[in-house]
This record gives C-alpha cells, structure tokens and sequence, in this order.
C-alpha cells in the first residue's frame, strides 16, 4: 500500500472513492456540479435499491466506489469512517484497482487519520505459518488535499508509525506461545531500544530475587523459560518536569494455568495472555518516535504459567516487594502477582502516572465483552483522560468501581492478602493490584481480557489480536505532555 498526495486529482486514478452518510455526500469539494448530482442520485437509490455500499460506478466520467461512512451500529463518527476506510481497502485489493483517489478536501484532519487509520488495518494479515501466503494487491491511494495536502502528509507520518507499533503488538500476540518465550520477547523490546535509542534495563530471574522482586519469579518458575522484568525509558528534552507516566504490562507469554489447570477448550488463545505486555512495547515505540513531549517508563512483567516440578501451588505463601503476604488461593489468578513488580518498579523509578493493562479477569469479558475495556482508577481527573484519550482514537472504555465494600474479600488468615476471591472477580483483582501502589500516584488498571483477542470478525479485526491500548496509550501520553 501507497500514499500519493495531491493538491488536484492527477487524472491517472483507476477509481475515486466518495464517502457518504445517508443522502450526504461527505468531503465533495472536487467534484463538478454534474457529478455532485449524479451522485446524489445515486444516494437516493441507496436507502431502497437498486444500490448498495460499496456501489462501483462511473461519475464525472470516472469509475467511483461510494463507501458508507454510517454502516455499522454503536460506533462514534470518527470509528464509522475507520470501518469505511478497512471496507474500502478490501475492496481495492480484491478488484485489484492500481490507484485509488480519494476526494478529502473537505476533510477535517482527524477525519483524514480515521481514514487512513482503516486502510492501514485492512492491510494487516498474520500469515507467517501459512505454507502459502496470499500475495497482497498494492494499491496506491491518492489523497487530495488541495490546499491542505501538506497538513495530511503530516497526518500520514503519525498513522503510519502508530499503525508501525500497533502492528508490532498484534504480530507479537498472535505468535504461538513456544515461538515466544520470555527470553524471545526480550529480544524484541532490545530491538525497539537499539531502534530508538532508549534507555533499557533487563533483570532475570536471578537479578529480580537479588532486588526482592518476588511476584514474577513465583509465577514463572515452574516453566524451563527463564521470567523477565525489562524497563523501558523514554524521556523528551520537552517532558514537563512534574509527570511521569510508567505503564506496566502483563507479560504471560503463555497460561497454562499452571497447578489450577485451565480447560483445554480455548487454551490455545492464552498466547495473547502477554497483551498488556505487548501493548505497552508498542506504545513506547510510538511515543518515542512520534518525540511526544512526555516522560514514559515501560514495565514488561514477563514469564510463562507453565506445570513444572517448581510450579507453585494453591495455598503457597509470598513476600511481595512492598513487603506484604500474599497466599496463592488459585495459581491461575497469576497476573496480579507478576504485576506486583511492575507497580513497585513504577515506584522506584519515580513515576506520577502510572497506567496497568492486563488480560487479568474473564469476570470483565462476562461483564463487558470484546468491544469495551472496564478501567479502574484512584483519581477522577486521570479516569476522565482515558475515556476521552480512549474516545478520540475508536476504543471504548467504561469506568468501574474500586468498591471499598469488598476490600475483605482480598484479606487471608494466615497471609496480608488472598490473590482469588469466588466473588467480585473484576474489582477484587483491582483492588488487589491497588495494595501494591507506590504512595501518592495517579493510577488506573486497564481489564483488556475481553478487548484484546477476538476469535470472530470484530471492526477491523478479522481474527486475532485487536492491539486495543496502543492508541489510547499515546493519545494519553500526548494530553500527559500538552
């Protein structure tokens, strides 16, 4: 796929693309006044037949596809125009058309993004096992701007290191748990280090106990690969002086489950149980090198829930960094105990702000499925940032409550804490996690199990990792920077 800007059309286009909503042709400013009537007749004869979405004929003399920017349901303005730029792509690759020209003048440049934005997933495929690959079509799209061409180039630049990033994390969650182990994950967060030049810290197993990192290494050892925790650092010339957001990511590059054994239907999708771990790498990717004005530290909590003769077991009873007990009710409630060392990591790097995203509880994805994330959060001015950061790049989020009615269903008898509770499953892992808070830090814990890893069409996600956080993650560290 390619961009080509133009302040006019060139005339060498296969077909134009024109977005419409209902009757209402969008972003028309480059076509006669014959082809805005024939267009608008042929809208008309949308709403009843004879015509569809995605109808292929011939206006102003040229061929033209009309792409519906409202089609689906529940989707803010700016989502229906990412779904009219993913259809609009699968169609250009299908028909195999050289050259498409988009007709944007009009266009407002979060409305040009959005576009881009879905013609950037449409491209996506994770066919890396397949024996045959299917061959990509390369379609050239050809945006016209007209006065405002260079301000969409520079919208072009930043979709295409988001969607960089965005890219590695889904590849990085599709990847079969035994093609990466910690050690291969690790790897991959040294090569986005080496390619940006940032600040990198890598303990095993060994170097965490040494420190008293505890969660982690429990978690982990009872698998032959050896757990990690990476610190990554960002931090702009430009960074105001009083934030810092850390983000920490929980890195279970598989989950077996470990002695509480998960069922075996649908164990093979626990190769994503490394999502918040893996969003966070690519996060860090993007704000670096868009040079956001932002101070960021990226925590990798990484290790694999395996059974093995060291595997812990139900009723095990640990010392966490900050020093309190916990006792291992269920050994598959393993994230929040890897995460204890991301947070305290967040501390000892003197972090203000500090974001945990985790595919942590199916409590969440009975709660609110595969199209919003349930957040928690300590301060009501960082709650509302993630919604509209969330709002503003097509991810839902909706608060939940850190319920302090239930902080005894934590508590143990013989341990401070109990990492399992039969009841409240989301907001007792959340109020699990809150005990391990570096004091007078503005936190919120992303719940991603349900957002993302579909295992059915969803938006622009056919199958697979969905790279939910990614974006929200940058436009936060944006606001966090303004």
């Amino acid at each position: 796929m390619k961009f080509k800007f133009e302040n006019q059309a060139s005339g060498k286009a296969t077909a134009n693309a024109l977005f419409f909503v209902k009757k209402s042709i969008q972003f028309s400013a480059v076509l006669s006044e014959t082809g805005t009537t024939e267009a608008e007749t042929v809208l008309e004869g949308m709403q009843d037949g004879p015509f569809e979405d995605l109808e292929y004929l011939e206006i102003d003399g040229v061929s033209t596809v009309f792409v519906n920017a409202s089609k689906e349901r529940g989707l803010s303005s700016l989502d229906h125009l990412r779904m009219a730029g993913y259809r609009l792509g699968q169609f250009a690759q299908k028909k195999q058309i050289n050259m498409m020209s988009l007709m944007l003048a009009d266009a407002a440049e979060e409305q040009v993004k959005a576009i881009l934005h879905g013609l950037y997933y449409s491209e996506y495929s994770f066919d890396k096992y397949k024996s045959k690959p299917k061959k990509r079509f390369a379609v050239t799209y050809e945006i016209i701007g007209m006065d405002r061409t260079k301000n969409f180039q520079k919208v072009a630049a930043e979709v295409a290191i988001e969607q960089e990033s965005i890219t590695l994390t889904r590849d990085l969650i599709n990847t079969p748990g035994t093609d990466l182990p910690p050690e291969a994950f690790v790897a991959q967060a040294k090569k986005v280090a080496r390619e940006l030049g940032l600040e990198i810290k890598v303990r095993n197993s060994a170097q965490l106990a040494k420190e008293g990192f505890t969660g982690i290494n429990v978690v982990g050892k009872g698998s032959q690969f050896e757990p990690y925790m990476v610190t990554l650092t960002y931090k702009s010339s430009k960074a105001p002086k009083d934030k810092h957001l850390a983000i920490v990511g929980k890195g279970l590059t598989f989950d077996t489950g470990g002695i509480s054994l998960k069922p075996a239907k649908g164990m093979w999708e626990m190769c994503s149980d490394m999502s918040g771990a893996a969003a966070t790498l690519g996060a860090i990717r993007a704000i670096a090198k868009l040079k956001l004005p932002i101070h960021v530290t990226a925590i990798l909590c990484l290790c694999e829930n395996r059974i093995g003769s060291k595997s812990m077991l139900p009723g095990d009873i640990f010392t966490a960094k900050n020093g309190k007990t916990v006792m291992i009710d269920n050994t598959d409630a393993e994230g929040r105990l890897a995460l204890t060392d991301g947070l305290a990591e967040a501390g000892l790097v003197k972090a203000t702000h500090l974001v945990d995203l985790a595919t942590l509880t199916g409590a969440m994805v009975r709660s609110l499925g595969y199209a919003v994330t349930g957040f928690f959060s300590n301060d009501e001015a960082l709650a509302r940032q993630v919604i509209e950061s969330g709002s503003s790049v097509c991810e839902k989020f909706w608060p939940m409550p850190l319920e302090d009615e239930y902080a005894d269903e934590i508590k143990d008898k013989f341990a401070d804490l109990c990492n399992s509770t039969p009841n409240v499953g989301a907001i007792a892992a959340a109020l699990f996690l809150r005990e391990f808070l570096p004091k007078d830090i503005q936190w919120t814990h992303w719940d991603i199990a349900g957002t993302a890893f579909v295992t059915k069409p969803w938006k622009y996600t056919n199958h697979g990792a969905t790279g939910i956080g990614v974006q929200t993650l940058i436009e936060l560290a944006r606001r966090l920077g303004d």
